[in-house]
């Protein structure tokens, strides 16, 4: 739970985890661009994120594809389900 819980205490990897918890697969890319990240800095965030078993990967030729991961166990969902909620509601108060 801690490496979990680590994992999701950077605003950076919420805000990627956001993206990836819709179901599709995204390229690293794709989240640089939405989040405005550099590809060395947005790839050690997918790292931690897949070592703590929150996304799989899947290389597409030169491309890193990220995914949430299907195995996760409910439980576990259901926490980054309650933070991502949390966090989408906190920045519609400041906004």
């Amino acid at each position: 739970m801690q490496e979990i819980l680590t994992a999701i205490s950077d605003p950076t990897r919420r805000a990627a985890l956001t993206l990836v918890w819709d179901g599709g697969e995204h390229c690293v890319c794709e989240l640089m661009a939405r989040l405005g990240a550099s590809q060395s800095r947005m790839s050690r965030h997918m790292k931690v994120l897949r070592e703590a078993g929150l996304v799989l990967d899947r290389r597409d030729a030169q491309w890193v594809r990220y995914r949430r991961n299907p195995d996760l166990p409910q439980e576990i969902a259901m926490v980054i389900d309650a933070v991502l909620t949390a966090e989408r509601r906190h920045q519609q108060e400041v906004a």
